[in-house]
């Protein structure tokens, strides 16, 4: 298992993604891990190399004894870059993993290309965090149970996702209460309202607004405020936004981190062109290309491959099969039979395939999806 040891405390970690990519860095809130960050890890890693860890206290990580600071989370962050070899990368922090983003943004600047802090806040009063860290010393996780899952997750979640919130419920019972209260220790000192107008590092804030725990009034805008050109994405959940809303949470993240489409989109078209359809394909339109289709072909490039395939909300393997269904419902067969020929040949998977021509028997005619079966099925031989 992969762990770094700094200051004799060891640390478990996780770096996926390509090596060819800019990193970003995940960091999760009190009472779970780095699983917190499941949901998003497939959209992410499209575009980056991402390292996730376990807090201190939390997960595989070691549970040193007594009381940590804030300041100390955040030069785990450091010491983990280094150890990695990372000089700079975009830091995500969601509650607790927030609080540590403002401390780097703050204090380390020079590492940070871009800075998220969801659900998070500068100063949240020690009273709370102080009656956690006691209750959890002297009776264990169980004790912080109900108020914990009540406040990361709005009441119908236990029945819409069941999966997340039990995941995340067994998740909180198995921390170290002593990890736990090390960095309830950490929360409840912390106060970052003096360090906000430091913070140059391009930011985005995510709120909540149905969060109890940090509620955009006194939290999320005294951030917004502070924060000199800060962003702000408001999404409707509780305390834990990326595991109630996590295609919401992953697009606004991505469209925050990822560079802005240049305004003539012509290349980032061909880029997307040629990820989707293949080399040869694009060659070939290329070449057939004449001066009475040359604007055709642009404007096709511009604006269906370099505005809408190129958006971060949907990966390539879901545009390809909503596409797949439209042109076949309509009957462009020599264009959907170019579509399942270079879908197979990327990341598209027969069974993705089977399950959207079915849907498609459902919608738009079983006569429609006959045809579309075979056309499939000859590719697929």
């Amino acid at each position: 298992m992969p762990f770094i040891t700094l200051e004799n405390t060891r640390l478990f970690y996780r770096l996926e993604g390509a090596d060819s990519r800019p990193s970003l860095v995940l960091s999760h809130s009190l009472g779970v891990d780095h699983g917190m960050w499941d949901p998003q890890m497939p959209a992410l890693l499209d575009h980056f190399r991402v390292l996730r860890y376990d807090t201190r206290g939390h997960g595989a990580s070691d549970v040193p004894p007594g009381e940590y600071t804030l300041e100390r989370l955040g030069r785990d962050v450091i010491g983990l870059l280094d150890a990695l070899g990372i000089g700079k990368a975009a830091f995500c922090g969601l509650s607790m993993g927030g609080m540590i983003g403002q401390w780097l943004g703050a204090n380390a600047t020079e590492r940070l290309t871009h800075l998220v802090l969801a659900n998070t806040s500068p100063f949240t009063g020690p009273e709370g965090m102080e009656a956690r860290r006691k209750a959890v010393l002297d009776s264990g996780m169980g004790a912080v149970e109900a108020t914990v899952l009540g406040r990361f997750f709005q009441p119908e979640t236990a029945t819409r996702a069941p999966a997340r919130y039990d995941s995340t419920r067994r998740t909180l019972l198995a921390t170290n209460p002593a990890g736990y209260a090390g960095c309830c220790a950490a929360v409840r000192d912390m106060d970052n309202r003096a360090l906000l107008k430091r913070i140059a590092t391009p930011t985005l804030i995510i709120a909540g607004d149905r969060d109890v725990s940090t509620p955009w009034e006194g939290h999320g805008e005294l951030l917004a405020r502070e924060i000199a050109h800060a962003k702000v994405v408001h999404l409707p959940t509780a305390h834990l936004s990326n595991l109630e809303r996590p295609h919401s949470f992953s697009a606004a993240v991505l469209g925050f981190l990822l560079p802005d489409v240049p305004a003539d989109r012509l290349e980032t078209g061909f880029t997307s062109r040629r990820a989707v359809l293949g080399d040869e394909h694009v060659d070939k339109a290329i070449a057939n290309t004449g001066d009475f289709t040359r604007d055709f072909q642009e404007l096709i490039t511009r604006y269906a491959w370099g505005t809408i395939w190129a958006r971060p909300g949907l990966d390539h393997s879901t545009r390809r099969l909503l596409a797949l269904t439209a042109i076949a419902a309509l009957g462009h067969w020599k264009e959907f039979r170019m579509h399942v020929r270079t879908g197979l040949a990327h990341e598209l998977e027969p069974s993705d395939l089977k399950e959207a021509l079915l849907q498609l028997a459902i919608y738009a005619g079983v006569p429609v999806a006959n045809h579309a079966f075979r056309i499939a099925a000859e590719e697929l031989s």
